[in-house]
């Protein structure tokens, strides 16, 4: 494992559709990513992590969907931040709407507390629904949920990440054949719905490079996944091996002086920190 002081991390309190809240740490601060969760969960799994409120310095949203924003207004009230959406997307909600927003062309860049932060657009039924690479003195996290397809431009972004969050939703067996009623399932596997472990897989070979030292499966979804799936549908694409009989991670070992890759999985109720 790499023993250097890398400027950015990834603390991810919950994934999943029951809530999605995230922050990145930077060397001025956190950037939080969505909040789908009510303020006493947000703090109290912040806590747990050692991470301290009133070190949020903006919040920035992937999308619309009430998983990943019914938080947002009590948490401004009483931590008001800086505020970024993709254009349209806090009109959405009038909740939202009321907010003081600064919207974004989705492949637009902008800077916050010192961290790059590059748009790029994915693929969901919402309004202008992205995903974020975060830069810092040559540190970069990516980080994509809630997209059936990764557009040239998403892989673009986020190729070559130190650490990359990716959507990893389902397992098509299991959904096709899970208790969810065939439009669902339909929306689900659609180019609008949700990234599927293989299509994740196919995707982590063209993103992970040598620089990549931490791969997430991220959104898993609790009636058609398994964390162990995730992760093994990663490790059997990059070459990787179990870490356990669990199949909870696995590494890819590498030669030299090249950091391994380390594979594991974000869960819905589990708040875990990437460094």
């Amino acid at each position: 494992m790499s023993t250097i002081d890398h400027p950015l991390h990834l603390h991810i309190l919950g994934s999943g559709s029951k809530g999605n809240c995230a922050l990145v740490e930077g060397p001025q601060g956190l950037i939080m990513i969505d909040n789908g969760f009510s303020r006493r969960e947000v703090l109290s799994r912040m806590h747990d992590l050692g991470l301290n409120e009133g070190d949020v310095r903006a919040l920035v949203l992937t999308h619309e969907h009430t998983d990943h924003v019914s938080g947002i207004s009590v948490w401004c009230r009483a931590f008001p931040v800086e505020l970024y959406a993709s254009v349209g997307t806090p009109g959405m909600r009038k909740y939202l709407a009321e907010l003081p927003f600064c919207e974004f062309i989705p492949g637009t860049s902008f800077i916050i507390a010192g961290v790059t932060v590059a748009t790029f657009g994915t693929s969901h039924d919402v309004t202008n629904p992205v995903g974020f690479r975060f830069s810092c003195d040559g540190d970069v996290i990516g980080y994509a949920t809630d997209t059936g397809v990764l557009p040239e431009r998403a892989l673009a972004t986020l190729a070559d990440a130190r650490i990359l969050a990716l959507e990893s939703n389902h397992d098509v067996p299991m959904l096709r054949t899970g208790p969810y009623p065939r439009y669902l399932q339909d929306r689900i596997i659609s180019e609008r719905g949700h990234l599927s472990n293989a299509q994740a897989a196919k995707a982590a070979t063209q993103l992970v490079t040598d620089h990549t030292e931490q791969l997430i499966a991220m959104h898993i979804s609790q009636e058609n996944n398994r964390p162990s799936l995730a992760v093994r549908s990663f490790a059997e694409a990059l070459g990787a091996q179990l870490d356990n009989d669990l199949g909870s991670s696995a590494t890819l070992a590498r030669p030299g002086d090249t950091p391994d890759l380390h594979i594991r999985a974000a869960g819905q109720n589990r708040p875990i920190s990437i460094w």
